[in-house]
């Protein structure tokens, strides 16, 4: 009798200890779970309202975009204007390959335009929504969407892609810049616009650079470094602050000294861009832009 209640004994602990332990997976299952949510739900990138911005914003036309004669004309354009800066400086060379990878891709623009030069271009953007976008515009050309005038009033418009781009060398996924798929290959190109100051972590995002750029090939790099806590923590700023030695530390600098082993800066432009917001209520903005090209591994030597 006495060793049937010493068994049972052993058998009521390991059964509590399980369940305990089931429900600690499951509260930590469900916490994890929230979390997901609850940055899927807080993820601006998520809502109609900024989908239609940044449609306009690739794809409107000068016209739809600034309403008035007067502005700054010269800011209109930008994801196009960011695919032509690429491909001018792009030097293609053999054992290069021709595949772009536009991470950050927003709507698509200029992915699309990447394609009239590169034969595969990849378009990677976190918000699922984006993303969706651009699979719908890849399949039928175009896409109907709204602006806002003033209040509710709004204007219909249509994202067209230009009928002489080859729509189908684009590929669109979902995806974490600061977690990029191990298999995703080498590119000839790789673009990152107005991104590394939206990242959780941007050094995560610059360490992967190396495998990403095949040896000869092209980085390209712009932001306006509008670092924001909203976005990143302080302690992931890759510029924008004065570090424990009293130094300012400056966005470009960070780049330089972190690329130094791997890559030659090229050039670098400063290109303005104008966001459409309402009719009357607008953003403009100048985005730095850092051209780098992968060495060759003599080169490193």
């Amino acid at each position: 009798m006495a060793d049937f209640l010493w068994d049972n004994r052993h058998y009521f602990v390991a059964a509590a200890f399980a369940a305990s332990a089931g429900v600690s997976v499951y509260c930590t299952y469900k916490l994890l779970n929230y979390e997901k949510d609850r940055k899927h739900r807080d993820n601006v990138y998520e809502t109609q309202k900024m989908l239609n911005e940044y449609l306009v914003f690739h794809y409107g036309s000068p016209a739809e975009v600034l309403r008035w004669d007067f502005g700054p004309k010269e800011a209109l354009d930008f994801p196009r204007r960011v695919a032509e800066e690429c491909m001018a400086t792009f030097q293609p060379k053999e054992g290069v390959p021709s595949r772009a990878l536009d991470i950050g891709c927003a709507v698509g623009r200029t992915s699309f335009e990447l394609a009239r030069k590169f034969e595969q271009v990849v378009g990677v953007d976190y918000s699922q929504n984006f993303v969706d976008a651009c699979n719908q515009i890849r399949e039928d050309g175009h896409m109907d969407y709204e602006v806002v005038d003033q209040g509710h009033l709004t204007t219909q418009l249509k994202a067209l892609v230009p009928a002489d781009i080859d729509r189908s060398r684009c590929i669109f996924q979902q995806g974490d810049a600061c977690n990029l798929p191990l298999d995703i290959g080498q590119f000839g190109c790789v673009v990152a616009a107005n991104l590394i100051c939206r990242l959780y972590n941007p050094f995560d995002f610059l360490s992967r650079c190396e495998s990403l750029v095949a040896p000869g090939g092209l980085l390209v790099i712009l932001s306006p470094y509008s670092f924001s806590e909203a976005f990143t923590p302080k302690k992931h700023w890759i510029g924008g602050y004065v570090d424990d030695d009293g130094r300012e530390v400056i966005a470009i600098e960070t780049l330089k000294e972190f690329f130094d082993t791997n890559f030659v800066l090229v050039k670098e432009k400063e290109m303005p861009f104008f966001i459409r917001e309402t009719a009357r209520k607008n953003q403009w903005t100048v985005s730095h832009a850092s051209f780098w090209q992968r060495k060759e591994s003599s080169e490193k030597a």
